[in-house]
């Protein structure tokens, strides 16, 4: 669930509402991304909390004192301390049509700096910023990264580039929007997805919510859609937004919160309202709390992927005792060649025939049907017999087949332990709806979620390793960013991540072998061993499996190393990682 322009609007209002005048009396290290403000104003204490992890990026209030999960000050949480602690709130803005929130604060030391809080999916930030020059942010982004935008001390901010080419969704004209709907030229793409793409503002849920109110499906393609009907939804979606009339709730079913928004959502079960949009941001991002935040959401899909599992193992089960159990397929032969050898001594009406096929083998007790002639009977035998050694062919492959599947479930369950998230644990949902592995009603989409992308990390000798922390990611890591020199790993034996080691054109020390064998461990259904064995070999040996799911391979010319499981915070913490 991302933040989108009208919800950081409503954040904005309910801050100049309650904060401003304010005084920080306090600043602190939450976790690895995020930060918290104490704030005094309107005689209450206010808690802001603010996050620039790229899957979860956020800025709200909270309902409870925040706590300081970072015992080793950073260089940001240093700058926060100097310059923000004991800082007048002196106002709180956002620019136009941008996902970024202006907290402009007066120091009695220090002076006016303006702490940037940029809550983006995969580049969100967190900056103080002075003069216009950046003290320090949370996350540090060199020109190699993006050329456009770098983001380190000393240097000038920069904001994210303009907007261009979309319609001002207040302003907008009937003629404006059929003409982009006119201009679409893909028959696949989706009449929110157009809305998305032209229109400023227009998160893919509000897009959904304003193709719903015209009656169509909120997954019609654009070419189905009346143009006519799509503006005058949008014109009466936006209309309360325009006038900064926010409606915050939850989309909540079954105790859980699957997304927030700020405008009514009749598209989905369960939206209710909340007293306000950090309420429902908070109850959204914390519902369920603790190590085990997310168990109940991932609770259904277990079960499908149990009872998914139990029906492939039996099947496998199965198809490999047909392989060695000849006797059934032996005896209908045996049974036909007796019933021919035996056919001028059968009288009428016989039903049975009793006959040894050999002299030490065990009499044979074979059904006669008196409506047929001998013949007809040991032919009907005959068939039965082709027909069995007919599908006994097919069994090795259906045999590797099944196993194929297994092992896919396999890796979507811990894809689904490794999730992280509420878009995670979506993509596991969606993935088992797709491949037939989902009974009943069909779970509904995290509402505004996006696919997730694998981890990047570098090494503190500048490495760069790729993770991928689910199926779908680990095909990206292995055929997308990694090139066939590139070093690949992936923990022996289990379901789990590709891991690739970028080639920059120095051998890889056994030190960032290890490091990336340790991250392998980590993301993969060993993660609780004490120790793990991890396979290592060039990508030029890895193939994908021929007819298999995204993710699933083989390779060869491996070596091994053993590991300890470890995440990127504890990497570094130990300051094995940039």
């Amino acid at each position: 669930m991302n933040l989108d322009v009208f919800t950081l609007a409503a954040l904005v209002d309910q801050l100049l509402d309650t904060v401003v005048g304010g005084r920080v009396q306090d600043t602190l290290l939450v976790d690895e991304w995020g930060i918290g403000l104490e704030i005094y104003a309107n005689r209450t204490r206010h808690y802001l909390y603010a996050s620039a992890d790229n899957q979860t990026p956020r800025v709200h209030l909270v309902s409870d004192k925040l706590r300081r999960g970072v015992t080793k000050p950073t260089p940001l949480g240093l700058l926060l301390r100097r310059h923000v602690e004991g800082a007048l709130v002196l106002h709180v803005s956002q620019p136009a049509w941008d996902r970024i929130l202006h907290l402009e604060l007066s120091h009695p030391e220090t002076g006016v700096s303006l702490l940037i809080i940029e809550p983006m999916p995969r580049r969100a930030n967190i900056l103080l910023v002075q003069a216009g020059i950046i003290l320090d942010c949370a996350r540090r982004v060199g020109a190699d990264d993006n050329r456009y935008r770098v983001s380190l001390p000393n240097q000038p901010y920069i904001p994210p580039p303009p907007q261009t080419g979309k319609l001002d969704p207040f302003t907008i004209t009937r003629e404006a929007l059929i003409g982009a709907f006119a201009q679409n030229d893909d028959p696949k793409r989706k009449a929110a997805q157009v809305l998305s793409a032209r229109v400023l503002g227009m998160s893919p849920l509000l897009a959904s919510e304003v193709v719903h109110r015209t009656g169509l499906n909120v997954n019609a393609k654009a070419d189905d859609a009346d143009p006519d009907a799509i503006y005058a939804a949008l014109v009466e979606t936006v209309a309360p937004l325009k006038r900064r009339e926010w409606q915050p709730g939850v989309i909540a079913r079954a105790g859980l919160a699957e997304g927030f928004s700020v405008y009514p959502i009749t598209h989905r079960e369960g939206w209710q309202p909340a007293t306000s949009i950090s309420v429902a941001m908070e109850t959204f991002y914390t519902t369920p709390t603790g190590e085990e935040a997310y168990t109940a959401a991932k609770q259904r899909a277990r079960g499908e992927l149990a009872e998914s599992k139990a029906k492939l193992e039996a099947k496998l089960a199965s198809l490999r005792r047909s392989l060695t159990d000849e006797s059934e397929r032996d005896d209908l032969r045996q049974s036909g060649e007796l019933i021919l050898a035996y056919q001028y001594t059968l009288e009428a009406g016989q039903t049975e025939l009793r006959a040894q096929y050999d002299a030490d083998a065990p009499e044979l007790v074979i059904s006669i049907d008196p409506t047929m002639t001998p013949l007809e009977n040991a032919q009907r035998y005959f068939d039965r017999y082709n027909r069995a050694k007919r599908a006994l062919d097919d069994v090795p492959r259906l045999i590797e087949e099944t196993a194929g599947e297994l092992a896919y479930l396999d890796q979507l369950a811990t894809d689904l332990d490794l999730a992280a998230n509420w878009v995670e644990i979506d993509e596991v949902q969606q993935t088992l709806q797709a491949k037939g592995y989902w009974r009943g009603k069909p779970a509904a989409r995290i509402a505004g979620g996006s696919k997730t992308g694998p981890l990047r990390v570098v090494s503190r000798d500048g490495f760069v390793i790729w993770v991928g922390r689910n199926s779908r990611q680990n095909e990206t890591v292995t055929f997308d960013k990694g090139s066939p020199i590139d070093t690949w790993l992936h923990a022996r034996g289990v379901a789990g991540a590709h891991v690739i080691i970028k080639q920059d054109g120095r051998a890889n020390p056994e030190d960032v072998i290890l490091l990336a064998a340790s991250l392998a461990a980590h993301y993969s259904a060993s993660k609780t061993e004490a120790s793990v064995i991890v396979d290592v070999t060039e990508r030029r040996h890895v193939r994908k499996i021929k007819g298999a799911a995204a993710g699933m391979v083989t390779y060869r010319n491996e070596t091994t190393r053993t590991v300890a499981p470890r995440d990127e915070r504890a990497l570094r913490d130990e300051g094995l990682l940039a």
